[in-house]
């Protein structure tokens, strides 16, 4: 049985899953971001406590076809940036699209009609997040951060990365290593 589940976006949550699977008896062979197969099929008793448990961690069941599905892009998208080496070099489209075994045109009407932003807004969000984890780790250079995201060139990154957060790349790394320096001064 696959049971989906919602704000399930990193490594932390899928354990959190694991436990009260564990707890209520429950046997899975796959668990994903976002989604959890199960061996057996789940009573509605089974069902609601694990429904409540979750809540109590913040994750939610989602039984609505297009909840779940708009779920399956966002966690698609998650892991393609934050849990992957490198983002696919192919157009993101076509991996959505691969990944999910949907129309792209579909996906990315439906995530429009839902969400109110786009596919493209939502993984440049994502991808801005990521430079700026990136950037605060201090582990690469911005031609290596540029590269690793997929942008065609540093002033590609800048651009973006100044349009969603009003700074610079550059001013954003001084930030933060300001505040580095002043947590470890007290």
């Amino acid at each position: 049985m696959k049971i989906y589940i919602k704000y399930m976006v990193s490594l932390r949550c899928k354990l959190m899953v694991k436990k009260e699977l564990e707890k209520l008896g429950l046997h899975y062979t796959n668990i994903e971001l976002g989604m959890v197969e199960t061996k057996e099929e789940i009573n509605d008793a089974l069902l609601l406590e694990l429904k409540s448990n979750l809540a109590l961690s913040g994750l939610e069941l989602i039984d609505d076809k297009r909840s779940v599905l708009i779920d399956r892009i966002k966690n698609v998208i998650i892991e393609m940036i934050h849990y992957s080496e490198e983002v696919p070099k192919v157009n993101y489209s076509d991996y959505i699209a691969d990944k999910l075994d949907y129309d792209y045109t579909y996906l990315s009407n439906l995530f429009s009609e839902v969400k109110g932003i786009t596919i493209q807004h939502f993984i440049i969000k994502h991808k801005i997040e990521r430079a700026k984890e990136l950037i605060l780790y201090n582990e690469l250079n911005l031609t290596e951060i540029a590269h690793k995201l997929n942008y065609s060139s540093v002033a590609h990154l800048s651009n973006q990365f100044k349009k969603v957060t009003g700074h610079t790349p550059t001013y954003y790394k001084k930030i933060g290593q300001k505040r580095k320096s002043n947590l470890e001064n007290l």
